[in-house]
């Protein structure tokens, strides 16, 4: 299992967390030139109506952009945020 759904589990009878985005068409792929969507809302599980849009997910300081793809849909929006940076080591320049 992934440790990013282990975070962001919810029980089975409050169902999914769905974000509502208002004006956008259930089935119709969305329009070219539909603006950056915004959110905060990073437990919010992906669609398969939000193929093709970009959002911006807050990660606790920036907003990082997200394309969604088929392969995204049933997951996160959290999961393609990463809170934290990565790890590295510096390297000295005298050696």
């Amino acid at each position: 299992m992934r440790p990013t759904l282990a975070l962001l589990k919810r029980s089975v009878w409050k169902g999914p967390n769905i974000l509502p985005i208002s004006g956008l068409p259930s089935k119709l792929p969305p329009p070219p030139g539909t603006p950056i969507i915004r959110t905060q809302a990073r437990a919010a599980t992906i669609l398969p109506n939000f193929v093709g849009l970009k959002f911006a997910v807050h990660n606790g300081k920036l907003y990082q952009e997200v394309y969604i793809t088929e392969e995204m849909v049933g997951r996160k929006l959290g999961e393609f945020s990463p809170t934290r940076k990565r790890f590295t080591y510096k390297q000295s320049k005298n050696k």
